[in-house]
């Protein structure tokens, strides 16, 4: 069921980013009559799963779920129609348009996705607000569990204050400033610490069997009772806390195990917490690995209620909503630069987190979840619209380059050029997409 609910998310979401994205091609095409003869949501490849053709234009739907395609007459892209460019040059043909119209069919797609973002995040402020755990409310600072982190030199219990010069006020400014980190000012046991990180720390970070980094510490609340668990005929509710074990105090998850060292397999006492304050003692199993198994919640409103977390909640009004779409939309442009920037950059290291399709699905949550599914559909629709733009052939931003060029020249460059161009472009391309889903082989053999 997980994998069903991941996967639809993310067919879903690519789907619609890539249809809107062909659209913003598709349309100015058309309104400057320029013939458009395929519009495919996936490529199709030998063959097609469906197809229909209405007046000039071939629409259907591809078996190679890597992207989508408008194919516009007269026009040098990934379909290398050679003998169509041999041809004299048609009124309504890509070619015989002029460079601005040009520019203006070549820009739609990435001005869609863009677009696209900017509404989604309107939409996501005017319909559920923001909401945020402010960090000085972690009275105990963070959970650290990631062996990079650890070796760096941070511990459980830090509390974070800064990143570089910029306050951390929210739990979510650390995942924006991450990415540009290079020094984390912290509270240990009430002292100020500067923690100094390594030039390669993204690199090492990408590395890292553990995703984690500065979680917040809440208690071991249950989800879940498995059937198959040792524990399954107990009287486990869904939304109990255990508090203590053996009499040890356990206030929060990441003290488990610590307090279950040495009594693997073995039956230990428990002290639990309803969610009507009630308090229950029970025998639980404990496994091999010091486990009970059951499945833990992360991130109920209880734990708000409980003391551990305040959570910052501002609602906008139509009106308001605009401006906050606009702060969302800018911020991630601006961190998602700083993330190209890193990985252009060899010496972070940062290319080495550089991943393909398996890394986005692994972004979509376990759990349908509309908030963060068309939050994370923003995200990527600006990263479409991003890399659309680099300056490189077969993309859109190397036909931008070569549309301004010749404005600017007044000089178009050769249709034999363009060809070898998009040639050397679609290798690199090639190039990209095997080494970003190379690295998520990479990673899911070895972690």
């Amino acid at each position: 069921m997980e994998f069903i609910i991941k996967i639809s998310q993310f067919l879903l979401s690519l789907s619609l980013l890539i249809v809107l994205h062909e659209l913003g091609h598709f349309i100015p095409a058309k309104l400057f009559k320029t013939k458009v003869e395929k519009f495919y949501l996936f490529f199709d490849v030998k063959f097609s799963l469906f197809k229909k053709k209405i007046g000039d234009t071939e629409y259907g739907i591809g078996w190679l779920p890597l992207g989508g395609y408008v194919k516009i007459a007269g026009m040098i892209d990934e379909s290398m129609d050679k003998e169509q460019m041999a041809l004299p040059p048609q009124p309504w043909e890509f070619r015989s348009k002029p460079a601005w119209q040009r520019l203006i069919i070549m820009l739609g797609g990435v001005t869609v996705n863009f677009i696209l973002a900017y509404v989604i995040y309107v939409a996501i402020s005017f319909t559920y607000g923001d909401a945020d755990i402010k960090v000085d409310s972690l009275k105990d600072g963070y959970w650290i569990d990631n062996p990079t982190l650890l070796d760096i030199g941070f511990k459980t219990g830090d509390k974070v204050l800064a990143i570089n010069d910029t306050p951390i006020v929210n739990d979510s400014d650390i995942g924006f400033n991450l990415i540009s980190a290079k020094s984390i000012t912290i509270n240990r046991g009430g002292e100020e610490k500067i923690i100094d990180l390594p030039e390669d720390f993204l690199g090492q970070y990408s590395s890292s069997k553990s995703k984690l980094n500065f979680e917040y510490r809440v208690p071991f609340m249950i989800a879940e009772v498995p059937d198959s668990s040792l524990n399954a005929k107990k009287d486990l509710k869904v939304g109990d806390i255990i508090t203590s074990i053996n009499g040890k105090p356990l206030k929060y998850f990441d003290q488990l195990e610590d307090a279950t060292k040495g009594l693997e397999n073995s039956t230990v006492a428990v002290k639990i917490l309803r969610e009507d304050n009630t308090t229950i003692n029970e025998d639980l199993f404990l496994d091999k690995d010091g486990k009970f198994g059951v499945l833990r919640t992360i991130n109920p409103p209880r734990f708000e209620e409980l003391g551990y977390y305040d959570i910052f909640r501002k609602e906008y009004t139509f009106g308001e909503s605009f401006a906050a779409g606009g702060r969302k939309f800018t911020k991630t442009i601006t961190n998602y630069f700083d993330q190209l920037k890193a990985i252009f950059n060899p010496s972070t290291g940062a290319y080495k987190g550089l991943g393909g399709f398996k890394a986005i699905y692994d972004q979509f949550p376990s759990a349908w979840s509309w908030p963060y599914f068309w939050g994370l559909t923003a995200f990527l629709s600006i990263m479409l619209a991003i890399l659309n733009l680099l300056p490189i052939p077969a993309l859109d931003g190397g036909h931008v380059m070569f549309l301004l060029y010749e404005m600017i020249s007044g000089r178009k460059p050769s249709e034999k050029f363009l060809e070898r161009a998009q040639v050397i472009g679609f290798f690199i391309l090639i190039a990209l997409v095997l080494f970003a889903n190379g690295n998520d082989i990479f990673k899911a053999i070895t972690n």
